[in-house]
């Protein structure tokens, strides 16, 4: 159903134009709009007007108009003057709503279809099908989800409807309660950077305007509508791997996730194995505060001793002091590519055992 706001608005621009107060009802004749404060309730005569075979009528000094779409009766118009002028107005009314609405229903078949597709749950002709007949044309697409931290509201999808309002050839639903899922055609975005700015963009457009911490999961590029459900069920697990691996990333590619997607995928038990292969019995306790930002910052700077240092604000020997302290505990020598690549291998499995064995959260009653 079309909102009343839109009908507002529509009645307001008519009236400026016109200097024709009108005023908008349902079949029942409750009102949903008007240009002027009611005086009178005109709810039985809406009804005798409704029940008539009349598509307009005087009465009481208004035009009474009859809004059909599809063949029901979906508005009743008023038109607050019993002039000719009035009854073209009245006229001209009926087609701008008639059409406000027609094209509100064809967005919203657009958008269902598009939901459908996205979850997989149409054969791929039924889906062609479709698409011909609501003008969805096949180009290259790939699928945004907008994860919310929190209780996710209206404005969250209404902020991302209007960043992409001027495009018919995007599509943005929701599939659950806690993500908005965009759809968006990409023939002119070429670079996976392009990708990542759009996401960036997204991200902070809603953090300015709906005030919740965003994180945005996409999927690869795909041309045929049947790959569109897998380019979204990449942008959810890019989202989920990231919230393992990638925490400090508020956007995130399915093609960026690296090798944390192989581990991602890995079973606790194969982990564990690995673990006890590195570590031995038992991993070893380093993980102070110090140590894990040395390690990172270590890392961050591709074992780069000197730059290291300098961005910890430390003398080059105290790096390699506490290198050398790392190495000792844990049998491994971080300065080497082989050593480094292998401990970052670790502690990567470690945040997958960590993330796995979480309490699943029980849903609110």
């Amino acid at each position: 159903m079309l909102s009343n706001h839109k009908l507002q608005v529509t009645l307001g621009e008519i009236k400026d134009i016109s200097r024709i107060d009108l005023s908008l009802y349902n079949d029942k004749g409750k009102l949903l709009a008007s240009t002027y404060d009611m005086q009178e309730d005109m709810e039985d005569s809406i009804r005798m007007f409704a029940d008539s075979m009349a598509e307009s009528q005087m009465l009481s000094g208004c035009h009474f108009f009859k809004i059909m779409i599809e063949n029901e009766l979906e508005y009743i118009l008023l038109v607050q003057s019993s002039s000719e002028e009035a009854y073209m107005i009245g006229r001209l009314t009926v087609c701008q709503i008639r059409n406000i609405v027609s094209a509100y229903r064809e967005q919203f078949d657009r958008n269902s279809f598009m939901q459908n597709v996205v979850l997989g749950n149409m054969l791929v002709v039924d889906m062609y099908n479709k698409a011909k007949k609501l003008h969805i044309e096949t180009s290259p697409r790939v699928v945004f989800v907008i994860e919310v931290s929190g209780e996710k509201d209206g404005i969250v999808i209404e902020t991302v409807r209007n960043l992409f309002a001027s495009s018919t050839k995007d599509f943005v639903t929701e599939v659950d309660e806690k993500s908005v899922v965009l759809v968006k055609d990409v023939r002119d975005i070429l670079t996976e950077a392009e990708l990542d700015g759009l996401a960036k963009t997204i991200v902070d457009n809603l953090q300015m305007e709906a005030m919740v911490k965003i994180r945005v999961g996409y999927g690869s590029r795909v041309e045929l509508l049947q790959d569109i459900t897998r380019s979204y069920q990449e942008a959810k697990m890019a989202l989920e791997v990231g919230s393992i691996f990638y925490m400090e990333n508020n956007t995130i590619s399915y093609s960026n996730l690296g090798i944390g997607r192989l581990i991602y995928q890995l079973p606790l038990g194969l982990c564990e194995m690995f673990l006890k292969e590195v570590f031995g019995d038992e991993i070893p306790d380093i993980f102070d505060e110090e140590t894990t930002i040395t390690i990172h910052k270590f890392f961050e700077n591709n074992l780069n001793i000197s730059e290291t240092a300098r961005q910890l604000y430390i003398h080059r020997n105290t790096l390699v002091y506490r290198l050398e302290r790392i190495e000792k505990i844990l049998g491994l020598d971080i300065r080497t590519f082989e050593d480094a690549m292998l401990f970052k291998i670790a502690l990567m499995v470690m945040s997958h055992m960590d993330y796995q064995k979480k309490p699943i959260e029980e849903p609110a009653e």
